[in-house]
């Protein structure tokens, strides 16, 4: 097979163009470690350090040689990839590997059931329709209790019972069958309501049809957003408002209820219908420019979806598999999530698979009929996730430990940038090797050019470029926090990779401080 790489004529014909244009563009020919390579014009090999590692997928770097190792074993013991149908699989293993770990962060007994997927994306869509499945069963249920109190009311009244002065409101006398057809009227219409989800403002959870509705950038949302269910979104920094949001889209139902008396006296409640289906939030916010939930905010969600009765789900796809310095982000700060989702670092950085873990509580095993993924339990990929989750239980942690410890050193270094350019570095944020380094918004620099390029909006691009371009450090900015640098390497960032990263930035905010945007390569 021809490995060179080809033209953008048929595919990323906009993508490249627009890297292109600012010198970012890379025929990338070999990847290993922290790095990636590409050949220059004269044919010299280039390395980069990889701070974006595929938005979180490489937590033990490119073609990590032992995942590389056991990836060629599988194959070559002609493991079958694709025997759909047989019940039995690797995938059942990777459900009690994952199984072990959770339940001891969590520290619970409680058994948590797989459901698999070939992304992150198509995970966050799995539980979503297990979320809805529940809602739906949940919506069955209220109606069969009110059917059955209906009929109840119907042989009350046929009995002598008479209605409350609240149920003759709503029937408008004392006609039972005014009443009950206003009951069933109130079901009905609450019954055609589309469901609502709930997300938090700046989250992200993908792009496809689904998913793309709790993303909250309306760049992405925005031009589909006829196309499936909706999402109210919470202000992260108020979780106050989840209850007025519910309340805004609250629907009741009508109820009858008999009571006791010498003939009975039929009355009328109200029910609260299940408009909401689910309550997804990232424990650590990527696109929403790598901000960790508090341990305030992770109690508040928990009581606000105990509340409403909906499963709180942590999408841990970027933040976990022990990037943050434990298996789940969510951890560290007490989070007790219903659903949780992982993918990218779970395949090595070298295979596709999403997994959704359902709390036994809320699990409804139907769903593993009404969806199936032919590639989301795999041979091939089941056993890459078994190799990594071994890798990261090895040696009781250590390698929780070194994401923790690289963070932290990596954190030092970027504090003490701040603290020497604070006109320039806004803040920085994370936990272990997923972390924010962001700018101050430079629209307000004394220097013209300065200014004006942030107005334009292309400042962050020229800073991107420069890193790459002379410091051959590529990064990526966060799609709703534009002025804030992911990054999210491997965890062997090795002390040299620190200090690279350290001259890099500081040579950007020399930059910024004196205004000459003719520094900028």
């Amino acid at each position: 097979m021809n490995s060179t790489i080809g033209t953008p004529e048929f595919a990323d014909t906009l993508m490249v163009g627009r890297l292109d244009s600012f010198g970012v563009a890379v025929r990338y020919t070999r990847a290993e470690g922290t790095k990636l390579y590409y050949v220059d014009d004269d044919g010299a090999e280039v390395a980069v350090l990889d701070g974006v590692s595929g938005f979180g997928s490489l937590m033990f770097g490119h073609n990590n040689p032992e995942i590389v190792e056991h990836a060629k074993s599988l194959l070559d013991q002609r493991i079958p990839v694709h025997a759909q149908m047989a019940g039995y699989s690797l995938a059942l293993n990777v459900a009690t590997e994952l199984n072990k770990i959770i339940r001891r962060e969590l520290e619970t007994e409680d058994k948590f059931f797989a459901l698999f997927g070939n992304t992150g994306a198509e995970a966050v869509e799995i539980a979503i329709k297990h979320a809805e499945f529940d809602r739906v069963s949940r919506v069955a249920a209220l109606k069969a209790d009110v059917a059955a109190h209906v009929e109840q009311a119907r042989a009350a009244a046929a009995g002598g019972a008479v209605l409350s002065a609240a149920a003759a409101a709503v029937a408008g006398g004392q006609d039972i069958e005014r009443l009950t057809a206003e009951v069933a009227r109130r079901s009905a219409e609450a019954e055609s309501r589309p469901p609502l989800l709930l997300a938090l403002e700046s989250g992200f959870h993908g792009k496809l049809v689904s998913s793309v509705q709790l993303t909250y950038n309306p760049m992405f949302r925005a031009p589909f957003a006829a196309l499936a269910a909706q999402t109210r979104f919470i202000p992260r920094e108020q979780p106050e408002m989840i209850a007025k949001v519910v309340e805004q889209d609250r629907v009741a139902v009508l109820d009858l209820v008999v009571t006791a008396g010498p003939a009975g006296v039929i009355d009328v409640v109200e029910r609260d219908f299940p408009v909401f289906t689910a309550f997804m939030i990232e424990p650590i916010m990527g696109e929403g420019g790598i901000h960790p939930l508090s341990a305030e905010l992770g109690r508040a969600l928990r009581e606000a979806c105990d509340a409403i009765g909906v499963p709180l789900v942590a999408d841990e796809i970027q933040s976990g598999m022990g990037r943050a310095g434990t298996f789940l982000s969510g951890t560290q700060i007490g989070l007790r999530p219903d659903y949780i989702i992982l993918a990218k670092a779970l395949g090595g950085g070298i295979a596709k698979l999403g997994v959704v873990l359902i709390n036994e509580h809320r699990y409804h095993g139907d769903l593993e009929f009404l969806h199936s993924s032919t590639f989301g339990k795999d041979g091939f990929s089941s056993g890459i996730a078994l190799k990594v989750l071994e890798m990261l239980e090895a040696d009781d942690g250590a390698a929780y430990r070194q994401a923790a410890e690289r963070g932290e050193k990596t954190i030092a270094m970027m504090e003490a940038i701040r603290a020497d350019y604070p006109d320039c570095v806004k803040e920085v944020r994370g936990k272990g090797m997923i972390l924010g380094f962001e700018f101050e918004d430079q629209s307000g620099s004394a220097s013209p050019a300065v200014a004006e390029s942030a107005k334009q909006g292309v400042l962050q691009l020229h800073i991107i470029r420069h890193l790459f371009r002379k410091h051959r450090f590529r990064v990526a900015r966060t799609a709703s926090s534009p002025w804030t640098v992911r990054f999210e390497p491997s965890i062997h960032l090795s002390d040299e990779d620190i200090a690279q990263v350290d001259v890099a930035f500081r040579d950007v905010c020399d930059i910024l401080r004196s205004g000459d945007t003719s520094r900028f390569e």
